[in-house]
């Protein structure tokens, strides 16, 4: 397994930050194996969508619906709505594991790999990237 952190700013706003060209380069002339990534966060996750045609934007808008930026949360700390953050993980997990074949990530032509993030408190992120292997394999 190979495996490295990297570090990503989301600013001040909801964010969907498109990471698949990280990705792309991560896992170039490495083979065959799986693409794992891991945000070791409480309040962030990682989505595969569409990017770019306003699908981001629709997650955005789900998200808001589903968890509003309000102070129903019990978690309370920070900007109102902070505890909405620490629910987003349930719904956008904190992983994602997408196949490599002969170092290309096999993604369908339109599928974005992306870092989710509600919480405005903390625009400083890290997400782990591991390059996985089967030991087996010739």
């Amino acid at each position: 397994m190979h495996s490295e952190t990297r570090r990503y700013t989301t600013g001040s706003r909801d964010r969907v930050l498109d990471l698949t060209r990280d990705c792309v380069t991560f896992c170039a002339g490495r083979g065959d194996g799986l693409l794992h990534l891991f945000v070791p966060h409480a309040t962030a996750g990682l989505a595969v969508l569409e990017t770019g045609a306003g699908s981001d934007d629709d997650l955005l808008a789900a998200l808001a619906d589903l968890l509003p930026a309000d102070d129903r949360w019990r978690h309370r700390h920070g900007t109102p709505g902070h505890g909405r953050s620490h629910v987003m993980p349930a719904l956008v997990p904190p992983y994602a594991t997408v196949p490599v074949i002969d170092g290309e990530l096999a993604l369908g032509t339109w599928q974005s790999i992306c870092l989710v993030d509600l919480n405005v408190d903390n625009p400083d992120r890290t997400v782990r990237f591991s390059f996985l292997v089967d030991g087996a394999a010739g």
